[in-house]
């Protein structure tokens, strides 16, 4: 799990190679240091999910903050239902972002940690069970060795030691003056302890060497099982950081490719000539007006009309002139919220028999006859 170290000399491969006494812990560790990597994936990625929900909250704000300045913004048509659509995208995108930190949280994290829980078995003492298995394992593979190492090492140096002893034994008589037949004898006692210590040292190294094959393999054995554990977890958090990538990765996700497909149709919706239209019918030349006819004169009728009569027939005279002049069709659905207000559904066709006051409210009938307000930005000219 640890990273790959850094080239050293031949010496320094020797010391760290993984056939000397006690450089298996390195292999070991690796249990701890997994166990480690999760939490700290963990939290990694709890901190991304704060991120997503920040992200998505700041989109909401921004979405409420401005929706009501553009409803009321002097843009009108396909233009402004274009804006409004950057705001309604900024809500969907809140909510996908919303469920991109709850994935984190409980799908991805709560994978990793019941993993966690499953594949490590703390010991009361502290430490794995998995660590105290493969540190028993290659303790057991090792000793014989370290053994047989130290009796060489002994042997090793007691020989060097006798060379030693030797060449500064000839160096010595090499510049001294004295009996000659004591100095061969002396030269040539020195010379069998050598040869008897070189002779112990080359059987302990032949010893060493003859049992460096099962203790290569005993300790491949233990090595291997290390190897699969970790293959395990490798394999294991792979597989969670493809999960992690597949929640993030919003450019393979449908429902936002969705909310972009949608924004972008829209905008390739604006039209100059349905809005323009739009403004000479309800704003320019096409809006209905009653333009002066001639009347012709009629005597006054002698009985006398009651106040309610006079007053529906006032109605019924300003229905028959402005239902002749303009038909609507709604944009948008829309619910009455007052008595005097009417109800429609988008696509819906009715007349607007006066036109839009200074709140921007206008008043229509539908096809059944029924009258009532209902908002001018809300529906456009047939």
């Amino acid at each position: 799990m640890s990273t790959l170290p850094a080239e050293t000399g031949p010496e320094d491969a020797n010391n760290q190679s993984f056939w000397m006494p006690g450089n298996y812990h390195r292999t070991v560790k690796r249990t701890e240091d997994a166990f480690q990597a999760c939490n700290d994936i963990v939290t990694c990625f709890q901190e991304r999910a704060r991120v997503e929900r920040q992200y998505a909250q700041q989109l909401s704000e921004w979405s409420t903050k401005w929706k009501p300045l553009v409803d009321a913004s002097p843009l009108y048509g396909s233009l402004l239902r274009a804006w409004q659509c950057f705001l309604s995208s900024a809500d969907r995108l809140s909510s996908l972002h919303s469920s991109i930190c709850r994935d984190l949280v409980s799908e991805n994290g709560d994978r990793i940690r019941t993993w966690q829980k499953d594949t490590f078995h703390k010991k009361i003492f502290g430490g794995f069970k998995e660590s105290q298995d493969f540190e028993t394992g290659f303790s057991r593979a090792q000793k014989p060795w370290g053994k047989r190492l130290k009796k060489l090492e002994k042997a090793r140096t007691a020989f060097h030691k006798a060379c030693r002893k030797e060449h500064m034994a000839r160096e010595r008589e090499a510049h001294t003056q004295g009996n000659p037949d004591i100095a061969i004898e002396k030269q040539r006692k020195i010379q069998e302890e050598t040869e008897k210590v070189r002779a112990r040292y080359e059987k302990v190294l032949e010893e060493v060497t003859r049992y460096a094959p099962r203790y290569m393999e005993e300790m491949e054995s233990i090595f291997d099982q290390s190897q699969e554990e970790e293959r395990k977890r490798i394999s294991f958090l792979k597989q969670a950081f493809l999960s992690i990538h597949r929640h993030l990765d919003v450019t393979n996700n449908d429902s936002i490719k969705a909310v972009y497909n949608e924004l972008h149709n829209t905008l390739m919706s604006i039209s100059e000539q349905e809005d323009l239209r739009w403004w000479k019918n309800t704003h320019g030349p096409g809006m209905p007006t009653d333009w002066p006819q001639y009347q012709e004169w009629t005597p006054d009728k002698k009985h006398k009309k009651g106040k309610k009569e006079v007053e529906q027939k006032a109605v019924m005279m300003e229905r028959s002139v402005m239902i002749g002049g303009v038909r609507v069709r709604a944009l948008y659905d829309y619910v009455g919220q007052e008595t005097d207000e009417l109800s429609f559904k988008a696509g819906e066709e009715f007349r607007k028999i006066e036109d839009e006051d200074d709140q921007g409210w206008c008043r229509g009938m539908m096809d059944g006859g029924k009258e009532g307000l209902y908002p001018a930005n809300y529906v456009e000219v047939v």
